[in-house]
């Protein structure tokens, strides 16, 4: 898997590059800024680009609006953006459109390194990472009005898992109960949002994010 690592902090950016390429990703380019990141995704087409939100000069968000541009230009791509905290603006932004190739991580997430590889592995061959606590803070946002209310607490665990891109089975096993429980959470959440159940991984979290969204 070609890879593009746009980081403005040196050593992160080395590390996740070593990271990499002992996990035999082939990271083409390590740069420091927007503008040198546009122009590697334009020379090298890379499968993953991961983004810094926050770079050069203004260290505000020349990096998620470089993810954008990205995905506008080269929606083949993946994208996933790194923050040092959850900017929910950006988050928003980011999730604003197509989220399928798409991912929003902590940097904290990096230290975590299988679950780090298995995001990056996620949204490459097409699906969606959000970080755990993107999820919870935008759950807790929508929480006080709408359909969500409806929701049962369990219902609302599933949801979350949901957005982070686990799988019906995945989630039967961190809520430690069965794949036909999860599958009956699952059909009372789309019920109960107005939103159609769909098996395929990338068309459920778009439409929980899609809700997600209009509840902010």
């Amino acid at each position: 898997m070609r890879v593009v690592i746009a980081e403005d902090n040196l050593l992160l950016r080395e590390g996740i590059s070593a990271l990499l390429r002992d996990d035999s990703f082939d990271v083409v380019a390590a740069v420091p800024d927007a503008p040198q990141l546009l122009s590697a995704v334009a020379a090298l087409a890379p499968d993953l680009a991961i983004v810094d939100v926050r770079m050069p000069p203004t260290h505000t968000d020349e990096g998620l609006r470089a993810a954008l541009e990205i995905r506008s230009r080269w929606p083949g791509v993946g994208i996933v953006v790194l923050s040092q905290y959850v900017e929910e603006r950006y988050a928003t932004e980011l999730l604003a459109g197509d989220t399928r190739r798409t991912g929003y991580l902590l940097k904290d997430r990096v230290a975590d390194v299988s679950e780090f590889i298995a995001s990056l592995r996620r949204v490459a061959g097409g699906g969606t990472a959000l970080d755990p606590e993107v999820v919870r803070q935008l759950l807790a946002r929508g929480r006080a009005r709408g359909p969500l209310t409806r929701l049962t607490a369990r219902e609302r665990e599933v949801l979350s898992l949901i957005a982070e891109g686990h799988s019906n089975s995945s989630i039967g096993e961190v809520l430690v109960v069965s794949t036909g429980a999860v599958q009956k959470h699952v059909a009372s959440i789309f019920g109960k949002l107005e939103l159609p159940p769909d098996d395929r991984s990338h068309r459920r979290v778009l439409a929980v994010l899609s809700y997600l969204r209009d509840a902010n």
